[in-house]
């Protein structure tokens, strides 16, 4: 195994699973990867290419802290933050939601208090590269030995506010985002990991804008993730209450009272009805698979919290 502090080292990693953030043994010709360290997180979505989707792609593993991208200059989707959060939660490590571009904007309340509505207890800071705001706490959260990655869609401002994080400089490239919907061409292609300067603290792992957030088969990420219309359900009359139109229904109550947003509810169903869906295309893909004989071993899902 090579120290992270030796010369990048190129091997091959044919036959092997190994992503970004992955320790692993080197045969003793240095030539390729012999083995993958178990790991303990995965940030781990369902593949996007067609023919291949009952597949994960894993965007990034060993990860202490997920940080959650989203742009103050662009209208808050709360349903993809719910689906971000999912993946976080499921993968191990530790989400953090972060808005930037303060300084292109003059009043970040609306959008903060959009993102915190469906955040479930998880933090949401502010930080940008451009003024400053919020970089040395968000540096903090990476102690020595830690990593973090960050994941959000393109053009929201990662490789700047990375670029900030190490000190200044360019070391990733960025680019102007469309006027027309805010979006930005792809600067980062493919995942980097980049060492905080210092010795105070750890790793960043940068990850190419996500544009599509298609989950991957939940462990308690849903339950997470919508903490509070499940908190809701244990109240309700019925223990396979379906929040419809059954009495004695606690989530029903919330949203006729007002302290529950239907549309919560509404997304909840549908990534529910998307994960038992992509459930069962896995089953016939494996199926599939040992019939030809060619059906790999599943990877362990980690059990790490977040």
């Amino acid at each position: 195994m090579y120290d992270v502090d030796e010369p990048t080292v190129r091997v091959r990693n044919i036959g092997a699973d190994v992503a970004v953030g992955d320790w692993v043994i080197i045969s003793d010709d240095g030539e390729r990867v012999e083995t993958v360290i178990e790991r303990f997180s995965a940030f781990t979505r369902r593949a996007s290419f067609e023919g291949n989707r009952a597949v994960a792609h894993t965007i990034a593993a060993n990860i202490d802290t997920v940080v959650l991208v989203h742009s103050l200059t662009t209208p808050p989707n709360q349903r993809r933050l719910e689906r971000e959060l999912i993946l976080a939660f499921d993968s191990g490590a530790r989400p953090v939601v972060v808005v930037t571009k303060d300084d292109l904007v003059d009043d970040p309340a609306a959008t903060i208090a959009s993102l915190e509505a469906v955040a479930s207890g998880v933090p949401v800071m502010r930080a940008s590269g451009i003024s400053g705001t919020g970089v040395d706490r968000l540096r903090d959260l990476v102690p020595p030995g830690q990593t973090m990655a960050l994941l959000g869609a393109s053009g929201v401002g990662k490789s700047t506010l990375i670029n900030a994080l190490v000190g200044g400089g360019d070391l990733l490239r960025t680019s102007e985002v469309r006027e027309n919907d805010g979006r930005g061409r792809h600067t980062t292609t493919a995942c980097e990991l980049v060492r905080l300067p210092g010795g105070e603290h750890g790793w960043l792992i940068d990850t190419p804008g996500v544009r599509a957030v298609s989950l991957w088969s939940s462990g308690t990420g849903i339950e997470r993730a919508f903490a509070d219309v499940f908190d809701l359900s244990e109240r309700c009359r019925f223990r396979d209450c379906k929040h419809e139109d059954e009495p004695g229904c606690a989530v029903t109550a919330a949203i006729a009272g007002g302290t529950l947003d239907p549309r919560r509810l509404d997304a909840m169903k549908r990534l529910v009805a998307e994960e038992h869906a992509l459930e069962e295309e896995q089953r016939a893909w494996e199926k599939a698979q040992d019939k030809r004989g060619m059906r790999k071993q599943r990877p362990r899902r980690s059990g790490a919290e977040g």
